[in-house]
């Protein structure tokens, strides 16, 4: 219910007296389904954690926030250094939207398994539409326009008795509805009960319920609430923290109990195999007797013999002994006696083997006991990581197909060739970067990375084009001219070839090409 449309109208209220005045200043993602917002000015910063988990689609709102060095992505880009002019909700809709003072609006859309926060920026025209999406795979949403997502409804005493209270009010949830429908058949009861109900929704209480090892958001009460508060944002952050720990703690937990079991049965196996070949080796431990045998009948064994038969007193009747052609009798009983101590050494090691395999699951069971305690997942993580059952490290980010260099504090990348072109151009370049190329010669693409709040200082400028001279067929020419122009204008109709596109309103710069500047 966390997500429910008076539930929103409510959170949205609250969100325009935190943000307005406020920019935005960070906004990155480490976590697959997560996005942080930070809003700042010189007195005050606010947060915004949106987690668009299909599982569990929720705002919660921390104090501070850790960037992680690696695997994060700055996200919504031109939006950053933007500051706050409004906050609003959507007529009988679960979507709000950020407004900035640059036209630009950030819309929150918690419609659960298809929520999605949408970056809107104004085209050619004039009018806005959906430029970035945090969920790409929702290519729907780009389609979606602001100014359509008001539902208004006559929600009027005498439309109710038209047309039914889900036609007149669609924004109730079930359990709204079953109260309104504890008022019996009678219209006016439950137009009373409708107004009562709407009343207490501009002031309601929420409570946080678990039940099931899953945790509930409601504005009202339950036998299983842990949780009760006037304070929206308290509550929201709240359950946040109670839904990571039952459902991030419950399926670590389930996990890491289930890789001990899977370790625990492949230790069992061994162990079972290893005392089953062990029992083997102890029965067939004879080749000290045999290696016995032949030097007591050294002189009764032929020459190049393959094999003899030989009165075994160690069992009092006759063996067939196998024998090396090219070795004297002497040398085969040698080579018994080597068995013998290979096989005792074998032997050795296999008791060995079993007895640190016991010990291993001496230790695994006590892990399962240990995992199985632990009741909060702060708890739970650092055993598994203090135990070596998980690790921090990640794979390092795949290298890029690109050239990187810094000028003056802004980021350079340079493609490679006319594919590194094409992806640097139109997979990692955001409208607001800065891009250049040699004129009428072939080329890199070079990109001056945007810096919110920050234009591009002309030094730094020329130093680029110095560089796209550089990278360029026209390198060992005394001046090159370089165009340059937001990434904006420039485009790669359908069909064009590998690194070819077309620039509009381009700038023309006459540098001397360098390779360092």
């Amino acid at each position: 219910m966390h997500n429910n449309y008076y539930v929103l109208q409510l959170l949205t209220q609250q969100l325009a007296e935190k943000l307005m005045g406020l920019s935005l200043v960070t906004c990155f993602s480490q976590l697959k389904d997560e996005l942080i917002l930070g809003f700042a000015n010189e007195n005050q910063q606010f947060y915004i954690r949106a987690n668009l988990n299909p599982e569990a689609c929720y705002l919660s709102f921390p104090e501070e926030v850790s960037r992680a060095r690696q695997n994060s992505i700055e996200l919504f880009r031109p939006a950053l250094g933007c500051r706050v002019l409004a906050v609003r909700q959507y007529l009988n809709e679960r979507c709000f939207s950020v407004h900035f003072e640059t036209d630009k609006v950030l819309l929150f859309k918690m419609h659960g398994q298809r929520s999605n926060i949408i970056l809107f920026e104004p085209n050619p025209t004039g009018d806005l539409q959906a430029e970035e999406l945090f969920h790409n795979k929702q290519e729907k949403d780009r389609l979606l326009r602001l100014e359509t997502l008001d539902r208004p409804l006559n929600q009027s005493r005498e439309a109710f008795f038209a047309n039914g209270l889900q036609a007149t009010f669609p924004t109730f949830d079930r359990r709204m509805i079953a109260i309104i429908e504890q008022a019996g058949n009678n219209k006016e009861a439950q137009w009373e009960a409708i107004q009562g109900l709407l009343a207490y929704l501009q002031n309601p209480q929420f409570y946080i319920a678990t039940e099931g090892g899953k945790a509930s958001f409601s504005v009202f009460p339950s036998k299983n609430d842990v949780y009760c508060s006037t304070d929206l944002l308290a509550a929201l952050n709240e359950y946040h923290y109670t839904f990571s720990r039952l459902y991030y703690f419950e399926h670590e937990k389930a996990e890491a109990i289930r890789q001990l079991e899977k370790q625990k049965h492949r230790t069992e196996r061994f162990i079972r195999q290893a005392e089953e070949k062990l029992v083997a080796l102890e029965g067939e431990n004879r080749y000290e007797e045999i290696a016995n045998i032949l030097m007591a009948n050294l002189h009764t064994i032929p020459p190049r013999a393959s094999s003899v038969r030989l009165f075994d007193f160690y069992h009092n009747t006759y063996t067939e002994i196998k024998l090396k052609e090219t070795l004297t009798a002497q040398k085969n009983a040698e080579v018994y006696y080597r068995k013998a101590k290979n096989h005792k050494i074998e032997i050795e090691k296999q008791r060995e083997a079993i007895a640190a395999k016991q010990k291993e699951l001496q230790k695994i069971n006590r892990q399962i006991a240990e995992v199985a305690k632990q009741q909060r997942l702060k708890d739970l993580r650092r055993y598994l990581k203090t135990e070596g059952l998980i690790t921090n490290i990640t794979a390092a980010p795949p290298e890029l197909p690109f050239r990187r260099m810094e000028i003056d504090g802004f980021e350079v990348w340079i493609g490679k060739n006319a594919r590194s072109n094409d992806l640097l151009t139109q997979k990692y370049t955001y409208k607001e970067d800065l891009w250049l190329h040699a004129r009428d010669a072939s080329g890199s693409h070079v990109i001056l990375k945007y810096k919110p709040g920050k234009p591009f200082p002309p030094q730094v400028i020329e130093k680029a084009a110095q560089l796209a001279a550089w990278y360029s067929k026209r390198r060992h020419e005394t001046l090159c001219p370089v165009i340059y122009t937001p990434k904006k204008y420039v485009r790669k109709p359908k069909g064009m070839p590998e690194g070819a596109v077309v620039v509009e309103r381009e700038q023309v710069l006459l540098v001397e090409p360098a390779a360092e500047v």
